[in-house]
């Protein structure tokens, strides 16, 4: 069994997908639709930067996601492999969960273009800048990291946003919790943390504003029927129901990013195989997370070729 992933923010960098566009048709159709969808050459921002542009949240959500459909569309219609055949379930992490509806038809390429530039905006604005941020503990797992974050909250917002792997765990809420939280790691037994250069304290109580704008675009674009089950962040579950996924993509805004668990739950389900799409980053987490499992990411002409012959 195999499934396919998508990356989240933190996978942008100045000359994505240029190569993909110079080879194949398929993939500038997806940069031209994009930009078009959202009236902004963004293509242009993601071939030529400049970095800190293309870094805003708003930017990189759609660019992201533009740039892995772009490896869908170039292994659908120049390699004749449909992620429909070849999958038996999708994921994505944060905004990739919105990739992943693209790719088995929940959603229109214009539309997750629309909805991920709103949620960038939404989670910007929802906190004022240098009020909240994110830090990295690494060699932390879940626990240690729950504890940490209750210790250094003090009143303050200090959520627990993602549990990537065994060994990596991000926490967000109010900067100042976010600094004790770093300069307590020692204590609790984890190796280091590190303040992330993020914009806004994503995956935290503190968004509960951009979570209210989503819910209203996703009430004005919900998601239709898709030809694979999803797992979702916020359960770590297949889903199926559209309108069940509508919800978890607005819970999303405020809730844990359960990626580990994401990942285990996928491979007690029978899954084997895991190739990320546009991206190299949830791929090796998949690998710390299970050295069992089978992992390929895929973002050159090269490696999707290759792919393609393996399917054949």
């Amino acid at each position: 069994m195999r499934a396919f992933l998508f990356p989240g923010q933190g996978s942008q960098k100045v000359g994505m997908g240029a190569e993909l566009a110079q080879a194949s048709g398929a993939a500038r159709d997806v940069f031209g639709e994009v930009d078009e969808a959202l009236s902004q050459k963004l293509s242009a921002l993601m071939r030529e930067g400049p970095e800190d542009q293309l870094t805003l949240t708003e930017n990189a959500q759609p660019a992201i996601m533009a740039h892995a459909m772009a490896t869908v569309r170039v292994l659908e219609r120049d390699f004749g492999v449909a992620l429909t055949a070849q999958g038996h379930c999708v994921a994505g992490h944060s905004l990739g969960e919105y990739t992943a509806l693209c790719a088995v038809g929940a959603f229109s390429l214009a539309d997750t273009a629309r909805l991920l530039k709103l949620r960038g905006q939404a989670m910007q604005a929802a906190v004022p800048l240098g009020e909240g941020t994110m830090a990295v503990l690494l060699g932390a797992d879940i626990d240690q990291a729950k504890a940490l974050a209750e210790a250094a909250a003090q009143g303050d917002v200090c959520d627990v946003a993602n549990d990537n792997d065994p060994s990596q765990v991000v926490l967000s809420g109010h900067t100042a919790a976010i600094e004790r939280a770093v300069a307590l790691v020692k204590e609790y037994g984890i190796k280091r943390g590190m303040i992330l250069n993020v914009s806004a304290p994503f995956h935290s109580s503190l968004m509960a504003p951009a979570a209210a704008r989503m819910a209203e675009a996703l009430a004005e674009t919900p998601p239709a029927a898709f030809t694979l089950p999803l797992y979702a962040n916020v359960t770590a579950a297949p889903v199926t129901d559209p309108d069940a996924e509508r919800a978890l993509l607005v819970e999303q805004v405020t809730g844990r990013v359960r990626w580990r668990e994401s990942v285990l739950a996928m491979r007690a389900d029978g899954v084997e195989s895991f190739v990320e799409l546009g991206g190299k980053v949830v791929g090796p987490m998949v690998g710390r997370i299970d050295r069992e499992a089978q992992v390929t990411s895929l973002v050159t002409m090269a490696e999707l070729e290759a792919f393609a012959k393996e399917m054949a």
